[in-house]
């Protein structure tokens, strides 16, 4: 008799995905982090954030240079972000992201963090303009 393995791998999966659920939730960037990062880089263009899901996507000049996630700065990287950090640590925002430098030792440079998101905004293409919505039509 072989044994149904399938039922087993949707639990888990089910587990896993409410497991990391709960610890987005649980590790959600604080406030007053967040604020501290704006502090640093209010010299580096136009910032904006959004926040979701507990986390925060930074935006200069109308482009996302930035995730700010279990209180940690993940700048987009760039060739010219590669060159002017020099040494960088790698490493995604959250399981299954894309690797983004991931910004601690100069965290407190302001400096440094504003001359890297405007060299990260530099080298982003303009944000793609929002398609109008197209009002519903009744039957």
């Amino acid at each position: 008799m072989s044994a149904d393995c399938s039922l087993q791998t949707t639990d888990y999966s089910f587990f896993t995905y409410y497991l990391l659920l709960f610890n987005l939730l649980l590790m959600a960037t604080s406030q007053d982090f967040m604020d501290y990062i704006l502090d640093q880089i209010e010299d580096a263009g136009i910032i904006t954030y959004r926040k979701m899901f507990g986390e925060f996507t930074l935006y200069s000049d109308g482009k996302v240079v930035a995730l700010v996630a279990d209180n940690k700065l993940f700048v987009k990287p760039t060739e010219k972000g590669r060159a002017f950090i020099g040494n960088v640590q790698e490493a995604p925002a959250y399981p299954g992201a894309k690797m983004s430098f991931l910004i601690e030792d100069q965290i407190d440079d302001r400096l440094f963090i504003s001359k890297l998101i405007k060299i990260t905004a530099s080298e982003l293409p303009d944000p793609k303009p929002k398609k109008s919505k197209k009002p519903k039509t009744k039957i």
